[in-house]
């Protein structure tokens, strides 16, 4: 069996968007980070988003576990226009465009972003091939809120809708069981 445990970055404290964009993560909590490095398996690989929130966090957590290069393919969903804007600021700007893609998300994408789909379609598919490069091995995958519940919805057989409903907070840890069969163990766990 290989599991998939994804892993949210530790906090960036922004109010913003942030999706490609980089930005540096608070790693100032470190007995959070001790007791999610003691709950991992030890014999698990680590890999990460190439953005340094993530890439932070993984050498945060990594302990004697051997690491993987760095993945563009496990980034955040591309905000295009709206990374670095507030919330606020982006539903005033683009009303409609805004309220499509967080209640009707797939196919809607920012102005130069990415759609659900098509940001799902890339996470998919390199976890896909990283587990294909590394048969029958856990992996700890430090990545993005996006990212994390793309991966919570193909598992599930849900809608990208529906999983919006699930939180993933920073630390936590969300288990995805791909091999023989894809399925969720827990999602939001915080050790």
């Amino acid at each position: 069996m290989t599991v998939i445990y994804w892993i949210r970055h530790a906090p960036t404290h922004e109010k913003a968007f942030v999706g490609h964009r980089d930005v540096p993560a608070d790693l100032s909590d470190t007995a959070q980070i001790a007791r999610l490095e003691a709950a991992l398996p030890h014999d698990a690989l680590v890999v990460s988003s190439d953005l340094s929130r993530s890439v932070d966090t993984a050498s945060a957590i990594q302990g004697s576990r051997t690491r993987l290069p760095h993945r563009v393919g496990l980034r955040e969903f591309d905000f295009g226009a709206w990374d670095g804007l507030h919330f606020s600021e982006v539903a005033e700007r683009w009303p409609d465009l805004s309220r499509g893609y967080w209640e009707n998300p797939g196919d809607i994408a920012p102005p130069q972003g990415e759609s659900w789909n098509t940001a799902a379609a890339r996470v998919t598919a390199d976890i896909i091939a990283l587990t294909a490069q590394n048969p029958r091995r856990n992996i700890i995958a430090v990545a993005h809120f996006g990212a994390i519940l793309s991966q919570v919805a193909q598992a599930a057989g849900i809608a990208p809708y529906r999983a919006l409903s699930h939180r993933i907070d920073n630390y936590s840890v969300t288990e995805i069981q791909m091999h023989p069969t894809w399925g969720v163990a827990r999602i939001n766990h915080i050790p």
